[in-house]
């Protein structure tokens, strides 16, 4: 009786290479879309710690705040679970539309620099296709 299962077999992996299995995963590529200044740096209480690790090629992972009591189109910029910064409110519409459609995005930082107790993180942000 025909599954439509096919075995993984040595040939079939030697094929496949390296990437075993996570190698069938679909296709995905990086869309760049805009360079950002992230906004409200200084809000964020570990800032101290965390600067030194904010290197250029950084990814920072960018999570929808639709509850934010300021703006509802929220995206909050995260390192590591600590929550960085925003996306800026001017830059933040379409983005937010296509989050909450379903689509996923990121940050990559691109330079960081102090200015006073303000450190400014240029980041380029990127959908996943």
């Amino acid at each position: 009786m025909e599954t439509g299962i096919v075995k993984l077999t040595p040939e079939l992996m030697a094929f496949i290479g390296g990437g075993g299995v996570d190698a069938l995963a679909p296709f995905s590529r990086e869309i760049y879309l805009l360079e950002i200044i992230v906004a409200g740096t200084t809000y964020c209480a570990q800032m101290p710690e965390i600067e030194p690790l904010l290197l250029t090629g950084t990814v920072l992972k960018m999570i929808r705040q639709p509850k934010n009591e300021h703006d509802e189109l929220a995206i909050g910029i995260y390192y590591n679970g600590v929550r960085v910064g925003w996306v800026p409110m001017e830059h933040n519409e379409v983005i937010s539309r296509l989050m909450d459609a379903g689509k996923a995005f990121f940050c990559r930082i691109d330079s960081t620099y102090r200015k006073g107790k303000w450190v400014k993180i240029c980041a380029l942000i990127f959908m996943v296709e």
